[in-house]
């Protein structure tokens, strides 16, 4: 039988640690082609009762998590920005009173730049939102009309100014290594966010994922994906020019200026707890991995029956434990220590250490001490890397 995660030493260690929580709201106006997140388009949204199912869902993680410590707040989607803030607001106030949080909780909002949601920032930082993350996508009108996305590149940077007025943290996606970029251009687009003052970048390739409609487009030969060598270029301009700036890659694909990373973000990379609330919301609580009904219906159907809209609770192994803890710290400019992080999660170890030795010889893998960390190099084959080193 497999060995499950309950050992009481490690979950007392667990709680240690700030908790984050995710709130997914699951309503866009339009589905972008490359997306396969859980989002959703109505004709209308009940936004009352939808704050009523979402205060029952984090409710009911709130009484299986008592004397936590919150951390962060993470409004994903979906378009969250969609929301009425009163709605935001009632969550935030629901979490404050269920854990005790310090006066700086980071609360994140993700938004489209569609003027109607811009004119909502004010409002939103009002709720208590104090981190807008905006989905500019590009600075090139056809580069955002192939995205399928309903903004353009000017409405874009109102909305960017917009939210830099709402409040003190903002940051902005950007997606790269579209058919037909090329490093002068991305240089060019990349010294252009740079330049406009904010203290975060979130730097996508773009990747084809199944069930888009891109991938039917790529199936069809509508298209043809940028050739991987021209991206391996893109990623190496990325990763120097953010750094030459201040904005350093925190992540493989975030960058940031120092003590300005995501603190959300940063729990699901160390591989720290977080409550997932919300139709499709994945969570993990003390080694148990737990999932939301994905269709919003099916969601506010499973809270009205049961008081919480899960629909699956797993107990994970040690092994699989140490396996995505393996996964998500490489990612991590920082590494991760095996030895402390095997400890910690109840198994003898988490790396082959041979294999380790033979990619540091490879200059793919580095040793700082007990840290191990992935090179510039290395984190363009991070999942060959995973294949080969996992204990």
């Amino acid at each position: 039988m497999a060995n499950l995660a309950i050992q009481p030493q490690m979950n007392a260690a667990r709680t240690a640690e700030p908790l984050a929580l995710y709130v997914h709201w699951p309503f866009c106006v339009s589905k972008c082609p490359y997306c396969d997140f859980n989002s959703h388009v109505r004709a209308s949204v009940d936004q009352d009762e939808w704050r009523e199912a979402l205060l029952a869902d984090l409710a009911h993680e709130a009484a299986l998590l008592p004397a936590r410590r919150l951390g962060s707040i993470f409004f994903g989607g979906g378009t969250p920005s969609l929301m009425d803030p009163s709605t935001v607001e009632a969550i935030i106030a629901a979490a404050r009173g269920q854990w005790p949080s310090s006066d700086d909780l980071e609360i994140t909002l993700e938004a489209n730049p569609n003027s109607a949601e811009a004119a909502r920032f004010a409002e939103l930082a009002n709720a208590g939102v104090n981190r807008i993350s905006l989905g500019l996508q590009s600075f090139d009108d056809g580069a955002l009309a192939f995205l399928g996305r309903a903004h353009s590149s000017s409405e874009g940077l109102r909305a960017l100014e917009a939210a830099q007025s709402a409040v003190g943290r903002v940051s902005f996606d950007l997606i790269y290594a579209l058919p037909g970029d090329t490093q002068e251009g991305w240089l060019a687009t990349l010294n252009r966010a740079l330049s406009l003052g904010t203290e975060h970048l979130s730097l996508y390739q773009l990747t084809i994922e199944p069930g888009t409609r891109f991938a039917s487009m790529v199936a069809r030969h509508e298209f043809e994906p940028l050739d991987a060598d021209t991206s391996a270029s893109l990623f190496e301009i990325t990763q120097e020019r953010t750094a030459s700036a201040g904005l350093p890659p925190y992540e493989i694909s975030n960058h940031a200026r120092p003590g300005a990373e995501s603190r959300h973000n940063l729990a699901y990379w160390r591989y720290q707890d977080y409550a997932g609330v919300g139709p499709g919301a994945h969570g993990r609580r003390l080694g148990m991995r737990t999932v939301r009904y994905k269709k919003p219906e099916n969601f506010l159907a499973a809270v009205m029956r049961n008081g919480h809209g899960l629909s699956e609770e797993e107990q994970l192994t040690h092994e699989e434990l140490a396996h995505e803890a393996l996964v998500m710290g490489l990612r991590l400019a920082e590494g991760i220590e095996p030895g402390a992080l095997a400890e910690r999660l109840g198994v003898d170890r988490i790396v082959d250490e041979s294999a380790v030795d033979r990619l540091v010889g490879h200059a793919l893998l580095e040793r700082d001490g007990a840290i191990l960390r992935t090179t510039p190099q290395g984190r363009l084959l991070l999942d060959s890397i995973l294949a080969e080193i996992a204990a």
